[in-house]
């Protein structure tokens, strides 16, 4: 037998008591926010993402459907899948059945992350925080969100929503 044949089992053992001890994902914290890939892509997306929740916060549906694709496709994990028009009839209804609510949303800092999609335009995740009150208090979720946005002649517009971790 050669000196690497006695090396793996030890090697092995190292490895398998090294992941044994190690502490579960859960409890890790989280990683710092990455620089982004593009920061003009960044500011560009953000400023639109800013602009859109202050549109959901009035409730102004009419504005915020301007930041949506004619073909969009709304993907939640609980609702299913929606087209643009049954999109904004969710808001109109979400807002009519709010409107003394407070309901709001708000991104949850260090969360937003923006990459460049070639020839197309852009995919921005994050994390948000979604309020309203409730007998008397707030009643908060916070849930993951990953959103296409399509730059067509030098308009961006949302087409896909992927809504997740209700």
């Amino acid at each position: 037998m050669n000196n690497l044949s006695h090396a793996r089992p030890a090697a092995l053992g190292l490895l398998l008591s090294a992941c044994a001890t190690a502490p579960p994902a859960a409890s890790l914290a989280p990683a710092p926010p990455r620089p982004p890939v593009d920061a003009a892509l960044y500011r560009t997306i953000a400023g639109l993402d800013s602009a859109m929740f202050v549109a959901f916060n009035q409730h102004d549906a009419a504005r915020l459907q301007t930041f949506f694709a004619e073909d969009l496709e709304f993907y939640h994990d609980k609702g299913g899948l929606s087209n643009f028009e049954q999109t904004m009839q969710g808001f109109r209804r979400l807002f009519e059945q709010n409107r003394t609510t407070g309901l709001h949303r708000v991104l949850v800092p260090g969360t937003l992350e923006v990459y460049p999609i070639k020839g197309y335009g852009a995919v921005e995740t994050y994390q948000h925080r979604f309020c309203h009150r409730e007998n008397g208090r707030d009643d908060c979720g916070t849930f993951r969100n990953m959103m296409v946005w399509r730059l067509q002649n030098g308009q961006w517009k949302i087409t896909r929503v992927v809504s997740y971790d209700h």
